[in-house]
């Protein structure tokens, strides 16, 4: 959609999220401005048979400290972070949903791999006890389309509800897809973000047999290691971010504080290949240029580029490749960094955690740093805010999402500024 064909202007009033370092958005930004690793040995379930054995779980998060016990138990954990994350978001936002048209408020949550640890632990209850020992809500718990319904009845939420699903870029899908509906009209306010729980032995097996994850479980904080040398795979992290977004118009009408604007939202296919990116970086810049098309700015315009930056041999390349595509002799002048070499892949709420990041580092004019990027790649050679933060006045951020499969969203995020159009 070109800038112009539709008038709504799309804000940003509230944040929420639950991290590996720390379930509130402001615990997050003071670690992840120092350079802290939310990475370590694996606690949620036995990695004896394990071929990787570290991830970046979400340490002392107890449902019972923000849901009632009934509410709970009938979520599954990324269920639970969603919601959480989803009523931490609508509180910075000071938005009471009793004091709005509960049909005009919708929601997009999305999640990679939702439920996958209850399968796995009720297919083994299956093949070990027998079907009349299968737990009623297991369904209600593990398809991903539960965490926008379960939110919905929770928060009583009444307009539309979808649950985007594009692999490691549906956290930027749910992002954009709701600013469409808030430009078309059909809402004034969405509540979007991602959500993933890693308390599964058969998700961290599969992605270590397809040779994604990093193996390095001797040195668990120094791992994940994006646009290094040496890097060997992402570290798979857990858990979710939610923005509250709004039309401009009502965001003022309320008094919202405006955290930022959503400017740009572009969307590709690489058509290459299920476990490799294009290895031209094609469809990462196609999506770029896409956002920043759509956002009616230029690559001149962008200030800072938070990345996918997995870490993996060939994703950390292909980005490299697609940043110099899309801004040309430029791109060496862009701080570019990966905030997973901190956080780990969180999968289905990687593109949302980057935002609510984003929208920090505008607020702070501080970005965060790569940390354990020690030996450059010459095939990587781009500024990627090595080991340390660094203080730079930000207006203008591109996000990049690059999924399993070849699916790539961007977005473009904004300060804040009433006159401009």
């Amino acid at each position: 959609m070109a800038k112009g064909q539709e008038s709504r202007r799309v804000v940003i009033t509230g944040l929420g999220a639950v991290t590996p370092l720390g379930i509130d958005v402001d615990t997050y930004w003071e670690r992840v401005v120092a350079g802290r690793s939310g990475v370590d040995y694996i606690t949620l379930f036995d990695t004896s048979d394990c071929p990787g054995k570290i991830a970046a779980e979400v340490k002392d998060f107890d449902p019972l400290d923000h849901l009632d016990r009934h509410t709970a138990k009938r979520m599954s954990r990324f269920i639970q972070f969603a919601i959480v994350s989803a009523q931490k978001a609508l509180d910075d936002a000071r938005l009471h949903l009793s004091k709005v048209d509960p049909t005009r408020v919708g929601l997009e949550i999305g999640s990679a791999a939702g439920g996958i640890g209850i399968i796995e632990e009720q297919a083994c209850v299956l093949k070990e006890r027998g079907p009349r020992r299968i737990h009623p809500t297991v369904l209600t718990s593990v398809l991903l389309s539960m965490a926008p319904c379960q939110m919905a009845i929770t928060l009583g939420i009444k307009g539309p509800a979808s649950a985007p699903v594009s692999a490691c870029a549906t956290g930027v899908v749910a992002i954009g897809e709701a600013m469409r509906r808030l430009q078309r009209g059909d809402v004034d306010v969405m509540v979007a973000g991602g959500s993933e729980s890693v308390g599964s032995p058969l998700a961290v097996t599969a992605l270590a047999r397809l040779g994604a994850l990093s193996l390095n479980d001797d040195d668990p904080q120094g791992a994940c290691r994006p646009f290094d040398l040496n890097r060997d795979g992402f570290v798979l992290g857990e858990g979710a971010a939610v923005v509250v977004m709004e039309t401009l118009e009502h965001a003022l009408n309320r008094g919202a504080r405006i955290r930022g604007e959503v400017m740009g939202y572009g969307v590709s296919t690489d058509a290459y290949h299920l476990a490799a990116p294009d290895p031209t970086g094609d469809g990462a810049a196609r999506a770029m240029s896409l956002a920043i098309q759509d956002s009616g700015l230029t690559p001149a315009d962008i200030d800072h580029i938070c990345s996918h930056g997995t870490g993996t041999k060939l994703n950390d390349v292909a980005e490299t490749k697609a940043i110099k595509s899309v801004f040309g002799e430029i791109a060496h002048r862009i701080p570019v960094n990966s905030i997973k070499s901190m956080i780990g892949h969180l999968l289905g709420a990687a593109g949302t955690i980057s935002a609510v990041t984003a929208l920090k580092v505008m607020e702070h004019s501080i970005i965060p740093p790569t940390i354990n990027l020690h030996t450059p790649d010459p095939e990587c050679d781009l500024d990627y805010v090595p080991l340390v933060a660094r203080q730079s006045r930000v207006d203008t951020v591109l996000i990049n999402a690059l999924g399993l499969g070849g699916q790539n969203g961007a977005l473009v995020l904004r300060r804040f500024n009433e006159s401009f159009a």
